[in-house]
């Protein structure tokens, strides 16, 4: 009994021992644990809050860059446009030509304000968009995801501004030197609202027929506008030099530019521009944004090489005017596959787009007699055009993944990936560009000729427009020293109003 009574107090020793040794355990435990859940915790935190940082901070930089580009895509309206195109037309016609420029500045902004951005970029059906951004409602400092997840809707808003300033002032190289200035404001105002809107919306806009991201239809492919921008504008252009007609002393041959200096600076800042232009498209300072960077200017000197190098076999002396026109016009052809094509596919799209424009602007041209002052449709119109269906010829998943499968893999996107339907829906953009912007020109044209009267008097005209339409001239030279110190009445300086407004006295020589 005495060693039963032993054995048992041993067991419940035992017993007690393990329950101590568990308690012990247990509690060493979550000694250990405890400063692990914290640290756990505090890492969560931490990695949040890196995660906030690093969002806000490619938000930032999103910002700057897209504000930036904005500043560039302005700069090329003015002063690079309106120097480029200031310099093309005659001394009496440049400060006429140039305030066509800057007045798209005045007008495209408040129209957009108004309701140009909600008719684009507002949700309606497949060709217009909706009122739900009129007055700027609503487009502030929060992203609109739709179109760009890292930026303010209000940053969004004014680069895109920028490119429906630009494309009504390309229209005015078309009926430079003989138009009304109320009825370029008119037709500003017209052209704007009924062609520019609608398209822009079913290229760029949520749902629009043409869209390539957000539901369209066709999806046309379309980087940074050469639908929108360059079709649009180079046809309308042709419809408004058919329309007016030609200048009253047009002779089928070139008008020989006033100021080729001034031509060359505006075509440099246009080119400087377009960097905002096609880069600034990729909405980010990005591997994107740097490959149409890149293809941007490979495009232009290629294309500036060809149209000199035909320019010079062709005439026996290569022009500063001709390598201008070339480079334009191969900005113009890589704006839509800048970011989607390769350097190399660019240089290709601007070499095939310099030699084509340059024979739209010399040869054909003159074949059928249109009087196309500045050559907008053979650069923008042709150069648009030929960029449009190249690239969906060059289109690369390898640059622009845009198409994907349900499962999230890149599908073919150009027609050398494999893709020919992609030819076909850039065909279709092209030709609803090129329906919008003729039907709608014209539409517009006999209705402002019919309210007010589209063109100026012969007189003026011969004139010339800064004078009769502005009452200001482009330059005025100081007189002579030798001039001044002589004796009598003071006479006339050559190059001052006077000289050019009708019952004026010539100036002895």
């Amino acid at each position: 009994m005495e060693r039963l009574l032993q054995q048992v107090g041993q067991r419940q020793t035992g017993e007690q021992l393990m329950t101590i040794l568990r308690s012990n355990l247990t509690i060493a435990l979550l000694i250990l644990i405890t400063p692990l859940a914290v640290m756990a915790d505090d890492l969560a935190e931490r990695i949040t809050t890196l995660e906030k940082s690093a969002a806000a901070a490619q938000a930032s930089a999103d910002n700057g860059w897209v504000l930036f580009s904005s500043a560039l895509v302005f700069l090329m309206t003015v002063p690079g446009l309106a120097l480029f195109y200031g310099g093309l037309v005659r001394q009496k016609n440049v400060i006429s030509t140039m305030l066509k420029s800057l007045i798209c500045v005045g007008i495209a902004t408040l129209l957009w304000a108004f309701v140009g951005y909600s008719l684009v970029f507002g949700e309606g059906n497949g060709f217009i968009g909706s009122l739900d951004f009129a007055f700027l409602n609503g487009v502030g400092a929060e992203p609109n995801p739709d179109y760009a997840a890292t930026i303010p809707q209000q940053t969004f808003m004014i680069f895109q501004l920028m490119f429906a300033i630009i494309t009504p002032a390309l229209i005015t190289g078309a009926f430079a030197e003989r138009i009304r200035f109320p009825a370029k404001i008119a037709f500003t105002c017209l052209w704007s609202i009924i062609v520019y809107y609608p398209l822009a919306h079913m290229v760029w806009g949520k749902g629009g027929f043409l869209n390539a991201v957000l539901g369209g239809t066709f999806p046309a492919l379309d980087f940074a506008g050469g639908t929108v921008v360059h079709i649009s504008s180079g046809v309308s252009a042709l419809v408004c030099a058919l329309y007016l007609g030609r200048r009253v002393d047009y002779t089928n041959e070139p008008t020989p530019p006033h100021s080729t200096v001034l031509s060359l600076i505006g075509a440099a800042l246009l080119w400087f521009g377009w960097f905002g232009f096609n880069a600034g498209s990729a909405l980010s300072p990005n591997a994107l944004a740097t490959n149409a960077f890149v293809t941007t200017h490979f495009a232009a000197a290629s294309a500036m090489l060809a149209w000199i190098m035909i320019d010079w076999f062709r005439n026996g002396k290569p022009t500063a005017i001709g390598a201008i026109s070339g480079a334009v016009a191969g900005l113009v052809g890589v704006t839509p596959a800048a970011g989607f094509v390769t350097p190399m596919s660019a240089i290709v799209i601007g070499l095939f787009v310099g030699a084509a424009c340059y024979l739209m602007v010399v040869e054909v041209k003159k074949l059928f007699g249109y009087d196309d002052t500045l050559d907008v449709f053979g650069i923008h119109g042709v150069g648009g055009t030929i960029g449009a269906i190249a690239t969906g010829i060059f289109a690369t998943g390898l640059i622009n993944p845009i198409f994907k499968d349900a499962a999230g893999s890149a599908l073919p996107i150009g027609l050398i990936e494999g893709n020919p339907q992609q030819v076909l829906n850039q065909l279709a953009g092209v030709g609803i560009a090129v329906a919008l912007g003729a039907g709608g020109t014209f539409i517009i044209l006999k209705v402002v000729d019919l309210l007010i009267g589209l063109r100026v008097s012969e007189f003026d005209e011969i004139a010339g427009l800064d004078a009769t339409q502005h009452g200001e001239t482009g330059y005025v030279f100081e007189e002579p020293i030798a001039r001044t110190m002589s004796p009598g009445p003071p006479r006339p300086v050559r190059g001052a109003i006077d000289d050019i407004l009708p019952g004026t006295v010539p100036i002895e020589t």
